[in-house]
């Protein structure tokens, strides 16, 4: 059985290495060379790191069996992109999805960063930015000197952080999952009002995050997830060993 992985999610690792172990052919997609570094070697995988456009996704499915899709619950351009892509290439497709996280009663949810933007430009505190580098133009209207975003540790990270105007002493490139206890400290060294985040689930440090702002009276803006429809994790692994037992 061949199985393509469009990953870079801690899902994604983890299955496509299940996956490998029950002898599949696994050639596992990341956008970045940080992904690939995540992703590791294992025997039975093939890493393949950059970006791809819808064409060079339905090349890159032709002649697998499945194509999985474990990329982050935000992504919604890069799913539809997989989706078209593996229909193009004929290719059953299979949605992994990450579980939701409960939402605290006192946080303030928005459908994207621009409405959450827009809430924040009404205070006047600082705020932590833990919603990723691709939204940070959304928050660019406000006073630079507020923002204090948590971007990867990468060139694209801080080239992002530069775009945004975002002085050099606010950035904060670290690669999470982060502890409860680094997220407080955070907040503290940098007297933390507001904290923006995604639902990024159990994989993204959600718990923490929220732990964090209870413990430190901080308010917390939740990105709302974008509505999809998939499987779970198990579901999709028992899914697979059916394929792998009728193709022996």
């Amino acid at each position: 059985m061949k199985a393509v992985v469009f990953s870079g999610t801690t899902e994604g690792r983890r299955f496509s290495k299940k996956l490998a172990a029950l002898g599949a052919e696994v050639t596992v997609c990341v956008a970045t060379p940080l992904g690939a570094e995540e992703q590791g070697e294992m025997a039975g995988i093939t890493v393949h790191a950059g970006r791809l456009g819808p064409d060079a996704m339905a090349a890159l499915l032709t002649g697998a069996d499945l194509c999985v899709d474990a990329t982050h619950p935000y992504a919604v351009d890069v799913t539809r992109n997989i989706r078209a892509a593996a229909a193009q290439a004929g290719v059953e497709y299979r949605r992994l999805l990450r579980a939701r996280s409960p939402l605290p009663e006192d946080c303030v949810v928005f459908g994207t960063a621009a409405q959450a933007a827009e809430y924040l430009a009404g205070t006047k505190e600082n705020i932590l930015l833990a919603t990723g580098a691709k939204e940070l133009a959304a928050f660019a209207p406000l006073d630079p000197a507020r923002l204090y975003p948590r971007v990867l540790p990468t060139p694209e990270g801080i080239a992002a952080c530069e775009a945004a105007g975002i002085p050099h002493r606010n950035i904060i490139a670290m690669q999470g999952p982060f502890s409860c206890q680094l997220n407080k400290a955070l907040i503290e060294q940098f007297h933390i009002r507001y904290l923006v985040t995604k639902d990024g689930g159990a994989a993204g440090g959600f718990a923490e995050k929220v732990q964090a702002a209870a413990e430190t009276g901080v308010q917390l803006v939740v990105l709302r997830r974008p509505e999809e429809v998939g499987e779970t994790e198990a579901g999709l692994f028992t899914h697979c060993q059916e394929i792998l037992k009728w193709s022996h």
